[in-house]
């Protein structure tokens, strides 16, 4: 009787270990892809000001070379 409930008490510690990891595990998993996404974005959004500002430069620069001319 006793070794049955120590095989239960095992078990039921073993499934209640488990489902806690498992949860914890999707939780430490989801953060990393969410952290990852938002520096994906915050890179596309750096370049995207970069080109703008590379594609501002040239206009600039030729203007102001035209009127010093």
């Amino acid at each position: 009787m006793v070794r049955t409930r120590l095989a239960w008490f095992t078990v039921g510690f073993s499934v209640s270990a488990a489902a806690i990891s498992q949860f914890a595990w999707r939780d430490l998993f989801k953060q990393r892809y969410a952290l990852s996404y938002q520096m994906n974005q915050q890179f596309e959004d750096l370049e995207a000001r970069v080109l703008n500002l590379e594609s501002f430069s040239p206009q600039n620069s030729n203007q102001t070379t035209q009127v010093d001319s």
